[in-house]
């Protein structure tokens, strides 16, 4: 990591650790314990929080709490998304109502999407594969940013009195426009489940990556300035590494080789697991002698991440690696059985989710 982390152009991240220190994100350690039962938590893949303390008192209390997120509807749903999609489903389950926004007015701004178009990218692509993988249209209220409430642009609006444009500029560095509205309609985005016409102001969990972290700590800040006015709690978060791309690198949806989408027909998810990046030797008989490098493998990834819950097969996978027992070859081919059930699978429960999904558009229309 270099200079500092933005939600636009951040690149990778080689030692997590740094963002204890950098940036005051604290590790999630103490909590690994109480949330054992979410893959993500139990394997360090979620490593740092803000004030995440609020949450587990909710939680263990029977406490009322919020989970809000928001999707980026600008290209294909993979596997990259789908960890913020198991997150979203997990804190439903342990009670919590869910804000799902599409930041289809980020898609424009800062991408250039055509907001229509990027409403289908919502709806197609998103939101037919959370409802997929398991999220309830109960406790649940999706909205488009482009199409919502009065009183969400009001709180919008209201924040741009208490933010400086030397502090923007302190967070994220040079800004445009388009980027001050897109930041500032984020706010908004996190604190008006706070709103009493929304249920009041309560602890509110916003699980990221590190590059959404600036959004946290503004967000953070203005609620704490605007108390007064609507005794908005500061909203805590969690904080997740980033699955790499199947070349290495990052996951991109404009990259189809850097990922598996979740609407790939499991032929051309093999194809692309045979193709990806390993952590093993030049040859095979190098490999058997000096094992490979699970860490530096996009394979081990997937497993890690995604395919495989149980902890002690998972742990034979990566002792076989390092040892030299497992090949290349042999592990994508045990990857790609996976990722095929895995798929055939939920592709099915996306043409059932696909009524659900209607309901919930009839809702906000």
């Amino acid at each position: 990591m270099k200079d500092g982390i933005d939600p636009w152009s951040i690149g990778e991240i080689s030692d997590y650790r740094n963002l204890f220190e950098e940036f005051g994100i604290e590790s999630f350690e103490k909590f690994r314990e109480q949330l054992s039962d979410n893959r993500y938590i139990r394997r360090g893949i979620v490593f740092g929080h803000r004030d995440f303390s609020r949450i587990i008192k909710a939680i263990h209390e029977d406490e009322r709490f919020v989970m809000i997120t928001g999707l980026m509807p600008s290209g294909r749903f993979h596997f990259g998304h789908k960890m913020v999609a198991d997150q979203i489903t997990y804190y439903q389950k342990l009670g919590a109502e869910i804000f799902l926004c599409s930041a289809d007015l980020e898609a424009y701004l800062i991408r250039g999407i055509d907001p229509e178009a990027s409403k289908k990218i919502a709806v197609d692509e998103y939101l037919t594969n959370y409802v997929a993988l398991g999220l309830s249209e109960k406790n649940l209220r999706f909205w488009f940013q482009t199409d919502y409430t009065p009183l969400y642009y009001k709180l919008r609006d209201m924040l741009s009195k208490k933010i400086t444009l030397n502090e923007l500029n302190a967070i994220y560095g040079k800004l445009s426009p388009g980027k001050i509205i897109s930041v500032i309609t984020q706010a908004a985005d996190i604190l008006h489940p706070q709103l009493k016409e929304f249920g009041g102001p309560r602890p509110t969990i916003v699980p990221v990556g590190a590059d959404q972290d600036p959004h946290i700590r503004l967000t953070r800040d203005l609620a704490s300035r605007f108390r007064k006015e609507f005794r908005f709690i500061p909203p805590s978060s969690t904080c997740h590494k980033f699955m790499g791309g199947l070349q290495g690198g990052k996951m991109s949806s404009s990259d189809p080789k850097s990922h598996i989408a979740l609407t790939d027909e499991p032929e051309v998810a093999a194809k692309k697991i045979m193709k990806a990046k390993t952590g093993g030797r030049t040859t095979a008989r190098e490999q058997r002698e000096k094992g490979g490098i699970p860490e530096d493998c996009m394979i081990y990834d997937l497993l890690l991440y995604h395919l495989i819950d149980d902890d002690s097969q998972l742990e034979t996978v990566y002792g076989d690696c390092k040892s030299g027992a497992l090949i290349c070859g042999e592990c994508k081919k045990f990857c790609a059985e996976k990722a095929a059930e895995f798929l055939t699978k939920h592709q099915k429960k996306r043409k059932k989710a696909k009524k659900i999904v209607e309901r919930i558009l009839d809702e906000i229309k």
